[in-house]
């Protein structure tokens, strides 16, 4: 340690600890830092670990300051190790095995835990809590040996357990005692059309149920309630509440009450001990969000480095949240009254609902459900008591009948408003930033400052400061490259590669001055699709370019096996390639064969030696569930078998699927087809969705089910087969010319227009024959990949045999 500098210990290694350090940095060096966190990782994003939960990211993706960033700033980190007592006299901070490390100075950051119910039974083997990557790791573990969860407690973390079980495939019940959906976030109608939502995701409710009993041995098997009712379960995650972590604090002869007693410079009762986040009670309150731990991080730092500050007076809750990937908002009041005067708005069909309350004319509370536009301005309004004006009900809810979207007001944003809640980054950082460091794109300002490092919901505000920030310089230097490895744009890489005939990425990179020679695993894929959009009778697909899945044919599993998806023409098949697929999963060990989403069977573990033997014997064409192209036409009996079909979708999801498979596209492609309204096949939430009726069909472009679920749009309607393959056809060659790499159509329509788009391949006839021109010639250029791989046995030999394969290009 070096001896000039104050000894600053922070006990606890998580968000509140560590915000508190990043702005302590930013204000002086003169301290010397040591953290202890109780976790065996470095500080990660808590908020995120539902996205961990349901495979959509990774624990690493998801720490916020990795190893190395502690290195970089000589901060010593103890991990797996935990802080038991703080003695005064000695001025030492003692560990659980009896080590002692001496401070001058110490901050409590030691969070919060799960609220376990105190009922009989709660101690069994299969009940946890969801609050850090132990409780994780254990739901992962047990949704693969069991089959029905109940999560108990309807608030956001109950919400986000339950969708994440449901992604790993448990039959998932939520049980909560209240008869509204985070009641504490949101009034009954947003809470119903949350509820509504998550039952179409798959997720169950028990509402009003007051738990008394979790039943079984040593191992839970259903929860019996108040009223005697009984729900049989094989696993049980409690999240009913949190609890500040206090421990360290009492052993330690602080001041105590729920949580760590502060005063409003975050000092707890004894003297040089301070205390920050979920842990801590100021002015009575103990606080469950991040902003206002991040609030009381930004006011610590100024006030232990010396730096002049006003006091922390508490904070206005207001939250901002995604829940399975549906957006909701509240802030101030949002339960009616006879005292509130209610202005509001509901779409059903689009799925949004705004309300708006006010307390003789004053805006004293909102809600937002599906479209959080508005959520920066209303929480800045309310917090101002700003007065209702005509005006200002113009601007607020002149979007919700169908008017186009306005920007968020950046402008009369305070500087010390949080925009990334996620890692704690207000406006004036960020503008600081902008105008500091001559930040000119987001990407510079996520490396800078971490917004938009993590869930990625604050980038549209980001990218409006950035405007606001630069003026007039906006477009030219807000303009990003595909990558930190070029200034140059999708369409300015395509241009070149057009004009110049460039046909390796090698080659793009070298000419159009690459400054890193070998590129990235976010330009190399990128590179190689638009070479073979443009080029595909001359481009040779480079292997090295794609992710592991493409490399592989297959999708590689997190313990090295690999899922095999062979393709079924509209999810219809055979009972001769059933029997086939029943034998080829006995006799190579697969350990599980699941129905997928998109009518196909999954044959799950697959050894990486076995996968051309498991290809050559199932003698079936790839399902591409591994590729960036079309993966599934999912379909509905229609009117072969269906007393309600109006068209034969069974047979028009097959031809579909045969006409474009095989063919690259810049994300993976669902499709879904209905022989009528009744949406079996849900047509409603894929890339493109076709819908049957009396006078022919319907095309709906842009759904996604995903992450951000987004309804299709409707696009036009035809009355002859022939129209709808045409018109599918000019669709995805329009989608694969104009979107940028790994965009989704549900990103593409958005960006580029719904009526643009129909303009070019609905109303422009002559466009449309040529781009089905187009995507015919592409598709004369494709072949079966497991076929060509079966040919290649010098290829096989080295891909298959004995080589550990890198997940990146």
């Amino acid at each position: 340690m070096n001896g000039n500098k104050e000894k600053l210990v922070i006990i606890g290694n998580g968000m509140a600890g560590i915000s508190t350090v990043e702005q302590i940095l930013k204000l002086s060096s003169r301290f010397d830092i040591t953290v202890f966190g109780t976790e065996p990782y470095p500080n990660y994003n808590r908020i995120m670990l539902s996205y961990v939960l349901e495979g959509s990211k990774t624990i690493d993706d998801i720490v916020l300051n990795d190893l190395h960033w502690y290195e970089d700033y000589g901060i010593t980190l103890h991990t797996g190790t935990t802080i038991t007592r703080i003695e005064s006299e000695t001025r030492e901070v003692v560990t659980a095995e009896g080590l002692r490390f001496p401070y001058d100075k110490v901050i409590i950051a030691t969070g919060s835990s799960s609220f376990i119910l105190p009922v009989p039974g709660h101690d069994k083997q299969g009940v946890v809590g969801f609050r850090d990557i132990a409780d994780c790791n254990v739901m992962l573990e047990a949704a693969k040996q069991y089959k029905k969860a109940a999560v108990i407690g309807g608030g956001l973390l109950g919400l986000e357990a339950a969708k994440g079980l449901v992604q790993l495939g448990m039959e998932v019940t939520v049980v909560h005692l209240m008869q509204d959906l985070m009641e504490r976030q949101l009034d009954p109608q947003a809470s119903a059309m949350l509820k509504t939502e998550l039952e179409r995701q798959g997720i169950r409710f028990k509402m009003g149920a007051q738990t008394a009993e979790l039943l079984g041995g040593e191992r839970v098997e259903g929860i019996r309630f108040a009223d005697d009712s009984v729900l049989n379960t094989d696993f049980v995650v409690m999240a009913v509440g949190i609890k500040p972590n206090t421990g360290v604090a009492r052993e330690s002869g602080l001041e105590v009450n729920r949580g760590i007693v502060v005063d409003d410079y975050m000092q707890t009762s004894l003297n040089n001990v301070y205390s920050v986040g979920e842990c801590t009670e100021h002015r009575g309150v103990c606080y469950g969000l991040v902003a206002p731990l991040f609030e009381q991080g930004m006011i610590l730092a100024k006030h232990i480095c010396g730096v002049d500050t006003a006091p922390y007076e508490g904070s206005v809750v207001s939250t901002k949240l995604k829940i399975s990937g549906v957006d909701v908002f509240s802030t101030g009041e949002f339960i009616d009254s006879p005292e509130h005067t209610i202005i509001s708005h509901k779409d059903d069909w689009k799925r949004t609902y705004k309300k708006i309350l006010l307390r003789d004319n004053i805006m004293v509370g909102a809600v937002l459900f599906g479209d959080i536009t508005d959520s920066a301005e209303l929480q800045k309004l309310i917090k101002q008591q700003a007065e209702m004006t005509d005006e200002l009900y113009a601007s607020l809810m002149g979007t919700g009948c169908g008017g186009h979207k306005k920007a968020t007001s950046v402008e009369t944003m305070a500087e010390d408003e949080i925009v990334c809640g996620c890692n704690g980054v207000t406006k004036g950082t960020i503008v600081d930033a902008i105008t500091n460091e001559g930040l000119t794109s987001v990407d510079e300002i996520k490396a800078c400052t971490g917004a938009t490092r993590s869930c990625g919901g604050c980038k549209p505000v980001v990218e409006q400061i950035l405007q606001y920030v630069l003026g007039d310089n906006f477009t030219a230097g807000a303009k990003q490259g595909i990558c930190g490895c070029t200034s140059l744009n999708r369409d300015e890489i395509v241009a070149e590669i057009r004009q110049k005939g460039l046909q390796t990425t090698k080659e793009v990179m070298h000419v159009l001055g690459w400054n890193q020679p070998e590129g990235c695993s976010k330009c190399r894929p990128a590179i190689n699709y638009y070479l073979g959009m443009i080029a595909p009778d001359t481009h040779v697909d480079e292997k090295e370019s794609r992710f592991v899945n493409e490399r592989m044919n297959a999708n590689i599993q997190k313990d090295g096996t690999y899922t095999v998806v062979p393709r079924m023409y509209g999810g219809v098949t055979t009972p001769e390639d059933l029997k086939r697929i029943a034998d080829i999963s006995v006799k190579y060990d697969v350990k599980a064969v699941k129905v997928t989403g998109g009518q196909r069977l999954d044959l799950i573990g697959v050894k990486k030696e076995d996968l051309p033997k498991v290809w050559a014997e199932l003698d079936m064409p790839s399902g591409y569930a591994y590729a960036k192209s079309l993966r599934t036409v999912k379909t509905c009996v229609g009117s072969q078998f269906c007393r309600f079909g109006t068209q034969d979708s069974m047979a028009m999801g097959a031809l579909l699927e045969r006409k474009f498979e095989r063919l690259d596209l810049p994300a993976k492609f669902k499709y879904a087809v209905n022989g009528c309204p009744r949406n079996c096949a849900e047509s409603c939430t894929k890339d493109i969705g076709i819908v049957g009726n009396d006078g022919g069909w319907e095309i709906f472009i842009g759904g996604n089910g995903g992450i951000k679920a987004r309804l299709a749009d409707s696009l036009c309607k035809v009355k002859t087969d022939e129209e709808l393959v045409e018109l599918c056809g000019a669709i995805m060659q329009h989608y694969r010319e104009t979107a940028n790499y790994l965009e989704r159509t549900s990103e593409w329509v958005e960006r580029m227009g719904l009526e643009q788009i129909r303009a070019v391949v609905v109303e422009d006839v002559k466009e449309r024959k040529a781009l089905m021109e187009r995507i015919e010639f592409a598709l004369e250029q494709v072949e079966d990949p497991w076929k060509k791989a079966l040919r290649n046995e010098e290829g096989q030999n080295k891909l298959f045999h004995g080589i550990e394969v890198s997940a990146r290009p």
